[in-house]
């Protein structure tokens, strides 16, 4: 069987990527490049800034994955894109180059939805992993529960409804002014905290229900910053860290182990920014072994916004025929599983 190689480009938010992967698997090159410095002086992301540093970066990134691939471009099977969901500007950067790319070299182009990118990274980090498995997808813009029934078929058991994880650790991250990215931050801080100092509120809705909801934890965490400086007794940030931080991955691993019970699964994954925060990892490995499921996680640099994880994710969508034509757009808001 020929080998299949694509190309990933991914610009939802603010890293500028490209990737080669062979057969879904096998990462040839993957170039990252972070605008991170650029946003902190903002505390976040600034969508507009962020559209034109990718305007700027994306063709020497594309030619600088192509070059550690030793590879040249008419070799190449496909061309594969995150399309949704992100900033429409970011986006749009990444789909037009996309577009131009696969009408020059005459292949075809695949359009792949960021969160299902997020999962696939995970058969990257782990080449036995095959569906079907439970998969916590968290991030800055997303907390999602997919059942993986099958390579891009996908059913949400749970999703937030209001704010993210990642947005909840960046919102509480600024409130303690500690910066921005809040979620390493709160992640190094919390490891010289008490995670028992402070009983932040957990929510859970009605029975068969695994949503989440950030809110009101992030506005507990405010209100106890506020009244402790309100009666002049301070406050520990390290202990406000762990105590927050636990609370929230408490609550992401008990619906997660809940919902791989009510599938009768045998493999859970993490994937997404935050699944790179230590007490997640950690405790998803120990609720894992306590409940008999097989642990899937990637690498770091896996979790991050990353070009290789679009590119295995096309493969598995390539095979099954499922390709774009020319007339691909940006779809900010798109859903798992919407066409």
């Amino acid at each position: 069987m020929k080998d299949i190689f694509i190309l990933g480009i991914e610009t939802s938010c603010d890293e500028t990527s490209a990737s080669i992967v062979k057969n879904g698997r096998e990462v040839v090159s993957n170039v990252i490049s972070s605008q991170v410095d650029l946003h902190i002086k903002y505390g976040g992301v600034v969508p507009e800034i962020a559209s034109r540093k990718h305007v700027e970066l994306i063709i020497p990134v594309i030619d600088q994955a192509v070059e550690e691939a030793g590879m040249r471009l008419e070799e190449l099977d496909a061309i594969a894109v995150t399309y949704g969901p992100g900033l429409v500007g970011a986006l749009l950067v990444g789909v037009s180059a996309a577009k131009a790319l696969a009408f020059t070299i005459d292949k075809p182009l695949i359009a792949v939805n960021h969160i299902e990118g997020h999962i696939a990274a995970n058969y990257i980090q782990h080449k036995d992993l095959e569906p079907p498995f439970v998969c916590l997808v968290v991030s800055g813009g997303h907390s999602h529960i997919v059942y993986v029934k099958d390579y891009g078929e996908y059913e949400i058991l749970g999703r937030t409804r209001d704010d993210a994880a990642g947005e909840a650790f960046d919102k509480v991250a600024r409130a303690l002014g500690m910066g921005y990215p809040g979620g390493p931050l709160i992640d190094k801080a919390a490891k010289d905290g008490n995670a028992e100092a402070i009983n932040f509120p957990r929510v859970y809705f009605e029975k068969g229900c695994l949503d989440f909801s950030f809110s009101g934890i992030k506005t507990a965490v405010l209100n106890y910053i506020n009244v402790q400086t309100q009666k002049g007794e301070g406050y520990k940030v390290e202990d406000v860290c762990a105590s927050f931080q636990w609370a929230v991955v408490e609550v992401l691993i008990n619906n997660l182990i809940t919902a791989a019970k009510l599938k009768g699964v045998s493999k859970v994954a993490l994937a997404g920014g935050v699944a790179a925060n230590s007490c997640l990892r950690s405790e998803f490995i120990r609720a894992s072994l306590n409940n008999d499921f097989k642990a899937y996680y990637p690498s770091p640099i896996l979790c991050t916004d990353n070009a290789a994880m679009i590119a295995s994710s096309a493969y598995y969508r390539m095979i099954k025929g499922k390709v774009s034509d020319l007339y691909l757009n940006a779809v900010p808001a798109l859903k798992l599983g919407e066409k």
